[in-house]
């Protein structure tokens, strides 16, 4: 790919310091995925420059008309604290027709719904866990139709937040605690799902039209305490040492037939298909004992960390870090194009 002048966009906390030796592991973490995407750019000979947003759409305007970028390398994830806010800035990059990376306002909206985006798939017969909504303002009372044990989310936000070891509950009163919790402390309607007990699998996808699989990835615990439910808790996101100490990893599931891995991760494609994902995506599944397998959650623009998941796996199936990143730019310009 030719040098190309790249504006970077990134919540206005997560712009990269120039000077990274005196961060701490733990602060680094959070704008590593900054920090990877802006070095190897540069490093590729692109004219980058990183955005800060927050809450101002004039910025990116003033940044684009003063830049003129051929592509935003969009790494935003919120907009006025709002993760919901993310689609409808995408939405404003389509009206000023600026190509961007990753996924369209359609596919943003459809998934960041954990709800909306189950029924969707229900639909088409795709198997997902049976739910129910809570919305904020009401008392939580189980449905019929659910049955415990239940895991308690928010119903729109992602990365693990809200997310602990008392999320899964197993009778009524812990139901009605957590749902209050997410309402109160999280600041967002409720979803409880059925737990489903398993191996959490996830496979990364690229592509707008023609998709590509990587290999079906797994989170392993390998010093899991035995009351300790099998779930990514914030704090396993974002707490290294814990990591550590419970041996968290993620790394190319073992022991799938050729077979299973075949059919999950054309499972994979057709739910990005059903839910209009763009660009590059994370399908998280649960897998069980007796083979059935549960979509968790789709999850379009997800980590792209040098080493994280998504990367990982795109070099185990031959897509080296910096060239995964100029494949996510090439699709972005086919979208705006309506082509890739």
């Amino acid at each position: 790919m030719r040098p190309s002048r790249i504006v970077v966009m990134m919540h206005q906390d997560l712009v990269p310091p120039e000077n990274f030796e005196d961060l701490s592991d733990q602060d680094l973490l959070h704008c590593k995925t900054e920090y990877d995407v802006l070095a190897t750019l540069n490093n590729l000979g692109h004219e980058v420059r990183p955005l800060g947003v927050y809450s101002d759409l004039g910025v990116i305007r003033d940044t684009l008309t003063e830049f003129k970028p051929k592509i935003v390398f969009n790494l935003l994830e919120e907009f006025h604290g709002e993760s919901l806010f993310d689609q409808h800035v995408v939405s404003y990059l389509e009206l000023l027709r600026q190509p961007y990376t990753g996924c369209n306002p359609r596919g943003l909206t459809l998934a960041h719904d954990k709800a909306l985006s189950k029924k969707i798939c229900a639909y088409h017969r795709i198997t997902v866990p049976t739910f129910a909504v809570f919305p904020r303002g009401r008392k939580a009372r189980k449905p019929k139709s659910l049955d415990f044990p239940l895991i308690v989310k928010s119903l729109t936000l992602e990365g693990s937040i809200g997310i602990a070891q008392s999320s899964v509950v197993y009778d009524e009163k812990p139901l009605q605690e957590r749902v209050e919790f997410v309402h109160e402390q999280i600041g967002t309607d409720a979803i409880a799902e059925q737990f489903i007990e398993g191996r959490e699998l996830y496979v990364g996808v690229l592509g707008n039209r023609r998709l590509r699989t990587f290999p079906v990835w797994e989170l392993v615990f390998n010093s899991k305490p035995s009351k300790t439910n099998f779930i990514a808790t914030g704090k396993i996101k974002w707490d290294m040492s814990y990591r550590r100490r419970l041996g968290v990893d993620t790394r190319r599931a073992s022991d799938l037939t050729d077979e299973q891995e075949r059919k999950i991760r054309q499972e994979a494609k057709r739910i990005c298909r059903t839910l209009d994902i763009t660009g590059y995506a994370r399908l998280d599944f649960r897998l069980t004992e007796a083979g059935k397998l549960y979509l968790l959650e789709a999850n379009p623009n997800p980590d792209l960390s040098y080493g994280e998941d998504f990367a990982e796996s795109a070099e185990v199936d031959g897509l080296k870090y910096p060239e995964l990143l100029e494949r996510i730019i090439k699709l972005g310009l086919s979208h705006a194009k309506g082509k890739g």
